[in-house]
């Protein structure tokens, strides 16, 4: 039955996240034709309006499944995703309905994604997790390595069509939890997270606030690169959205060969922190060799092996928090969303404004937060208890 469900949650995340890739190569496009004098900064401001209003939401759902349960929170985020899809895809060169559309992909997103993954933990053993978060994070990298090529492709028929396509997509997803999904919280769990309300920031605590942390830094600097690659690649090489759609194709599948690999199959319980340091060097390399790069095929590699890396970091660090979170999943969980959305803020405003300062800055930046990510791993190992074995976090 565990493995049914997991199955059902990896199809539902490979067609959220092939909606949601699927409108990374026609973003900047469409900005582009709106306000061609302000590309980079409504294209950052875009993308971390997304972000800051998911930040602001992503705990209220986590905390909101622990108490009524993951499936009803999941369907409401699903259909909440195709209705923003939808209003951007009418949008006809509006941008405040560009904008009102990135905001209620940001109040629906942690939804889905955030309450997920407590769903994920919730049917999932501690021993088991990693091996868990590896299936989560190889769905999403899969979704990430169709949708963008499929946005590209589909760029050719018209700008618009990649979101009416993401909004379709988000309904299908829809159906499929509707009638496959069961819940995964028992009523006397709900009970129990409804008697306890713990704050979001209650998870922030102990050694666990080290992997939060290192998760602000991981995700500030993807959202960097996501933000300007695109114009890095115009002003390089004049790059298409199809080719930037390749691009993203070849790094999703090199992802989710290694997370369903590597962190499936050989990352045991313990050994995720060795993954990680591997991972953020990785990281490190891939976002210096960008610096490098002035053709399509090399920038191709060399954001493979920055996928690699990313790869390995973000499963495990998940991983790890539900391990050793003290509160419920659902507002762990949601912290971690808040997190990753708090650096999806800061990354495309920082890294459009690096970029108008130089086309290679960015990329230096995400590789020098990448090595900074090491010493809150070295907090992490060092704040953790010697010779106690770790207690299981409880299920609310």
């Amino acid at each position: 039955m565990k493995d049914k469900r997991l199955l059902i949650v990896m199809l539902m995340l490979i067609t959220t996240f092939i909606g949601f890739g699927i409108i990374i190569p026609v973003l900047p496009e469409l900005v582009k034709e709106t306000s061609p004098e302000s590309v980079e900064f409504h294209t950052g401001m875009m993308l971390s309006v997304y972000s800051a209003v998911s930040f602001l939401v992503s705990p209220l759902w986590g905390g909101m499944s622990d108490r009524i349960g993951r499936r009803p929170v999941i369907l409401i985020g699903v259909l909440g995703f195709a209705a923003s899809f939808l209003v951007f895809g009418i949008a006809d060169g509006s941008l405040p309905l560009m904008y009102a559309s990135r905001v209620l992909g940001g109040i629906f997103s942690g939804a889905v994604t955030s309450v997920i993954v407590a769903y994920v933990a919730d049917i999932t053993p501690p021993d088991q997790r990693t091996r868990g978060m590896g299936l989560v994070g190889m769905s999403i990298g899969l979704g990430f390595t169709i949708g963008p090529g499929v946005g590209g492709l589909l760029s050719l028929v018209s700008d618009n069509t990649p979101f009416f396509a993401a909004a379709g997509l988000s309904l299908v997803t829809f159906m499929l939890a509707v009638t496959k999904l069961p819940e995964s919280l028992t009523p006397d769990l709900r009970l129990l997270a409804g008697e306890h309300k713990p704050s979001r920031w209650s998870a922030f605590t102990g050694s666990v606030k080290y992997l939060y942390l290192l998760a602000l830094l991981v995700s500030l600097s993807l959202a960097g690169l996501e933000a300007t690659l695109q114009l890095f690649g115009m002003e390089r090489f004049n790059v298409t959205p199809l080719q930037v759609g390749i691009m993203f194709l070849v790094c999703g599948l090199v992802g989710a060969l290694i997370q369903g690999g590597v962190v499936r199959r050989r990352i045991r319980k313990g050994e995720e922190p060795k993954y990680i340091a591997a991972g953020l060097v990785i990281s490190a390399v891939g976002f210096l060799l960008l610096i490098t790069s002035h053709s399509l095929v090399s920038a191709t590699v060399y954001l493979a092996i920055f996928g690699i890396g990313n790869a390995l970091i973000r499963p495990c660090v998940t991983s790890l928090i539900t391990q050793k979170t003290t509160v419920g999943q659902g507002v762990a969980s949601g912290l971690s969303s808040s997190m990753d959305s708090l650096g999806r803020i800061i990354g495309p405003l920082f890294g459009a404004f690096l970029f108008t300062v130089d086309l290679k800055l960015p990329y230096l930046a995400g590789g020098l937060l990448s090595l900074a990510a090491l010493l809150l791993l070295l907090r992490f190992r060092m704040a953790q208890p010697k010779n106690v074995p770790a207690k299981d976090a409880p299920p609310v």
